[in-house]
């Protein structure tokens, strides 16, 4: 999960100098869904043959739908509404969203330690979000609306294919469902794919297309069923919070920031909510 939330946590500067470079929003979302089907049937000649259940394909189409074309569409489209800082903040919902959920359907118990996890966890991000991008402009109310709609979408994927994810490998778990996704999105982006002028785009567009393809989605996709076949749900979705730590330390290398006194206070919150959420009991009939 830790590598997962690394790609994303890189995911938002690279998908901003994508999108400003003359890609629509859902010709990124196609171009970064089409690559990823083909990398997993690439991968997937080299690995051992896995039979999927017929009855399976169908739940593969619609957690592809909850979990890829929804909340990458919805993301992908609000965060060119809205500002990052809102975008970011809306975010740190999931893991709250995902306990709620998870209690109700799951019977996951909310204990003390781990609703103390959690919100510990959304503070430290709030925190590291607001306190590093004071001077964002403010975003729209569409933008946040779609923001909103990615975090839901991706919660109902947590939980209700929570046994799905754990039946399959990751490649052939991952190759269906890009394949999925890929089919629902080519009839919406058709058009904007062939009136793009690909050899008016900068180079370093093409490469971030490709970048963005191989890493934020075929890597980050690849570790995420590992995670949560190992992890309960809410778990899972804690760490959603290192996200903003990865751009941090991604806005310092590049020289665009730096680590304050506050920066360094929030990772420990965010790490030892982690903890906290990690450590709690998985099956407690009280919530203490």
């Amino acid at each position: 999960m830790l590598g997962a939330e690394f790609l994303w946590g890189i995911s938002a500067p690279l998908g901003k100098v994508i999108l400003v470079g003359g890609v629509s929003p859902m010709l990124l979302t196609d171009c970064r869904m089409i690559g990823a089907a083909v990398l997993f049937w690439i991968v997937s000649l080299f690995t051992p043959d896995e039979k999927v259940r017929p009855k399976d394909f169908l739940k593969m189409f619609f957690a592809a739908l909850l979990g890829i074309v929804m909340n990458q569409s919805c993301f992908i489209w609000g965060l060119s509404l809205t500002s990052p800082i809102n975008a970011s903040i809306i975010t740190t919902a999931l893991p709250i969203l995902t306990m709620v959920m998870a209690a109700i359907v799951l019977r996951e118990p909310i204990t003390n330690m781990k609703l103390g996890g959690v919100l510990l966890g959304a503070v430290g991000a709030l925190v590291l979000i607001v306190g590093g991008h004071s001077d964002e402009r403010a975003g729209s109310a569409a933008g946040d609306l779609l923001v909103i709609c990615a975090q839901l979408s991706f919660t109902c994927y947590l939980v209700l294919f929570k046994d799905l994810i754990g039946r399959y490998s990751p490649i052939t778990l991952m190759k269906w469902m890009f394949t999925y996704a890929s089919i629902c999105v080519i009839p919406f982006t058709y058009g904007e794919y062939v009136a793009v002028d690909w050899s008016a785009l900068s180079p370093t567009v093409i490469w971030g297309l490709v970048a963005f393809a191989v890493g934020p989605t075929f890597l980050s996709y690849l570790l995420l069923p590992v995670g949560q076949k190992n992890l309960r749900p809410t778990v899972t979705a804690m760490y959603n919070y290192v996200q903003p730590i990865i751009a941090s330390i991604v806005a310092v290398i590049a020289g665009l920031g730096s680590f304050t006194i506050s920066t360094v206070v929030a990772i420990i919150m965010v790490f030892t909510g982690v903890f906290l959420v990690t450590r709690s009991k998985a099956r407690d009939r009280s919530l203490g």
